[in-house]
């Protein structure tokens, strides 16, 4: 079943059986921010968190302007997804409550800076109130400008910083 996101744009319940697209929505990610890097390590985290406890939605863009004469409109064929969110859970450390976490908000470069992201992170807000979660935890990349001016917008706070020493196997 899908519903309206925002104008123009449907977004929807994927199921278990989205592994493969999913896998390929991570790598589109990671290649953004660090395009010379190999991302095929990600399909361990897949095969690893990803099930019907940790809920993916797809965004599809619903104009009938999209696609060509092909057939890519019609109800059993919906346009390819522009957009995904998947939300794994977690435990606040401090006082034991579950709580949602974001794995992976993407939007295709073509589709960005029209609302999307801000429509989805409303929408994983509300599914996660609605379960009665207190809090949403996500991780952001220092050098993902966009995506912290977004978090920041929407109130989002730092509570943690995750540092990271990289270690050498020379002696």
């Amino acid at each position: 079943m899908s519903e309206q996101l925002i104008p123009e744009y449907i977004i929807r319940r994927g199921s278990t059986l989205d592994q493969s697209l999913l896998l390929k929505f991570m790598q589109r990610t990671y290649q953004d921010l660090f395009p010379n890097e190999d991302f095929s390590h990600l399909e361990q985290t897949v095969k690893q968190y990803f099930s019907s406890d940790t809920p993916l939605w797809w965004v599809n863009f619903s104009s009938q302007e999209h696609g060509g004469d092909n057939g890519e409109n019609s109800p059993s064929s919906p346009s390819p997804p522009i957009a995904c969110l998947w939300v794994g859970n977690a435990i606040n450390q401090v006082h034991g409550n579950r709580h949602a976490h974001i794995f992976i908000l993407y939007v295709v470069p073509e589709h960005r800076r029209r609302g999307i992201g801000r429509a989805l992170m409303r929408y994983v807000e509300n599914w996660a109130i609605q379960r009665g979660d207190r809090q949403i935890g996500l991780q952001v990349f220092q050098s993902n400008k966009p995506a912290l001016n977004l978090y920041n917008q929407l109130g989002y706070q730092t509570q943690s910083l995750w540092m990271v020493k990289f270690l050498s196997a020379e002696k």
